[in-house]
């Protein structure tokens, strides 16, 4: 039996994803990096094999993608990561036509057609489209943890209006909020569908068309209240994956095996 994997070094999480020649799962880790994206790719790689008490030796094709894909020397090969989370995706879902990708650093919006990937935009020079956009402000101003964002937004019968264009300004603007006494629930929910804004309007200006089936992946998609904003925004259902964070580390094990059987 020879097994593959699939590595996606995010910039902020690591996963990776081991096949067998069958195509099932047989292991797989997430784990948040540290300031040594390298080490942090190797570390999820290890702690998936320990899972199945597997060798390095035991793996026989090896693919790394995402963000930090190069910083890591052991695999046999790179592949892009809007490639890797089509694939991935597709796997699980075939019928997806539309990937909007919300990492903690940055963003992607993929439109797929029965041929792949048709157009893909992505956003990783602002905060306000990725989750790093919720993180600080629950943090720095809100005081409470990003996690408890999703559900509290939720209760809102009233979102606020917040920039969708910088993080800076919606500090600025969560504050006056604040002062004038508004339900904190209201604010949660305005960042949410601030978020969501933002990241829409970044596949529309490449005339991204979100056709359905679409499916919200990332970190950021086990965030129930981003879940709605972006399907209340859209009208339209949108699918999340039961493990968001690892299409693209899929996608590559999927690649890997394939790449393998070619030869």
């Amino acid at each position: 039996m020879a097994y593959f994997a699939g590595i996606d070094v995010g910039s902020t999480t690591s996963k990776t994803v081991i096949l067998d020649d069958d195509g099932k799962v047989e292991a797989y880790c997430i784990l948040r990096n540290t300031y040594n994206l390298g080490e942090s790719g190797r570390k999820t790689f290890e702690m998936a094999l320990q899972q199945k008490g597997f060798s390095e030796s035991d793996i026989a094709y090896i693919i790394a993608t995402g963000y930090g894909r190069r910083t890591i020397d052991f695999p046999n090969e790179v592949e892009p990561e809007v490639i890797c989370h089509a694939k991935g995706t597709l796997e699980l879902i075939p019928a997806c036509r539309t990937i909007i990708d919300i990492g903690g650093q940055d963003s992607k919006i993929i439109e797929l057609d029965e041929k792949g990937v048709r157009k893909f935009q992505m956003n990783d020079k602002c905060a306000a489209g990725t989750g790093r956009y919720l993180d600080k402000l629950a943090k720095d101003i809100l005081q409470i943890e990003v996690e408890q964002l999703g559900e509290l937004s939720l209760k809102s019968q009233n979102p606020v209006s917040l920039s969708t264009q910088c993080t800076v300004f919606a500090e600025s603007e969560i504050i006056s909020y604040l002062s004038r006494s508004e339900p904190i629930e209201n604010i949660a929910a305005g960042m949410h569908y601030s978020l969501a804004k933002r990241v829409i309007q970044i596949g529309k200006t490449a005339s991204i068309r979100f056709n359905e089936a679409i499916i919200l992946s990332g970190g950021v998609a086990r965030n129930v209240g981003i879940v709605r904003a972006v399907a209340d925004l859209l009208r339209k259902e949108v699918i999340v994956p039961e493990h968001p964070q690892l299409t693209a580390a899929l996608g590559a094990a999927l690649m890997a095996r394939k790449r393998l059987a070619s030869r």
